[in-house]
């Protein structure tokens, strides 16, 4: 996925009522972000932190900027870190449309969105006459406290419980259903629900994969030009 238009760095001021951020800006001036992610944002919203914002030329847009990247130093190195929750499914589509993912190469059709389960949509739909179908659903990961860690979720999330009783459901209904995990930092080497924050997510994991659900992995490449996605990672249970 590449930025339709160049980012602008700043420094983080403060992330506040979850979706907004005040930004000063390299170039000057200070100015309001939308923060478009639900999650806490444990260690990437510190105030004095380096980031990046998208500027939008729409007129109807309250907030023309949006926060993109963060800077985070984990260990002895500092990374790119995406925060933005709307970019997984095309950075996966876009990945899986190049083949760069094998497990889930060789299918005829991809659909986003599709309407599945009880009232619910999965990310991505991978369809094929000969092959079937296979349901996959995409988390945005970006929590990292041990150096090369990648932990899902950074707070407790219910609809996560949701979708992961849903891929279940695909599974023993004979479908392929997986969960990707896609790691919007470069820094991951490997990756694990996060049972200390979310103990029920963490438990409702292990349970989809005994009923048959695969899990994947992947890590991405940031620059302040693009993301892409990169390399697997192992996923390590609790």
């Amino acid at each position: 996925m590449i930025f339709p238009s160049p980012l602008r760095r700043g420094r983080l001021l403060k992330r506040y009522k979850r979706f907004l951020a005040d930004i000063e800006l390299d170039n000057g001036g200070t100015i309001t972000a939308s923060c478009p992610n639900t999650g806490s944002m444990m260690g990437l919203s510190d105030p004095g932190i380096n980031v990046w914002v998208s500027a939008s030329d729409s007129p109807t847009r309250k907030y023309p900027y949006t926060l993109e990247l963060v800077e985070n130093n984990i260990g002895n190195a500092t990374t790119l870190v995406g925060i933005n929750t709307g970019h997984p499914n095309r950075i996966v589509a876009e990945a899986i449309g190049k083949n760069r993912i094998p497990a889930l190469k060789g299918y005829a059709s991809l659909k986003r969105e599709q309407k599945y389960g009880k009232a619910s949509r999965i990310d991505i739909l991978l369809e094929d006459d000969n092959r079937g179908r296979v349901y996959v659903e995409i988390k945005n990961v970006h929590l990292m406290r041990k150096a090369g860690l990648a932990e899902f979720p950074d707070s407790v999330t219910e609809r996560g419980l949701k979708h992961l009783d849903e891929l279940g459901d695909m599974a023993e209904q004979g479908h392929r259903a997986v969960m990707l995990f896609l790691i919007q930092r470069g820094d991951a080497t490997r990756m694990s629900p996060c049972a200390d924050i979310d103990p029920a997510y963490a438990k409702a994991l292990a349970r989809a994969m005994s009923r048959g659900v695969e899990t994947l992995a992947y890590r991405c490449e940031i620059t302040p030009e693009r993301i892409q996605l990169a390399k697997s990672v192992p996923i390590r249970m609790p």
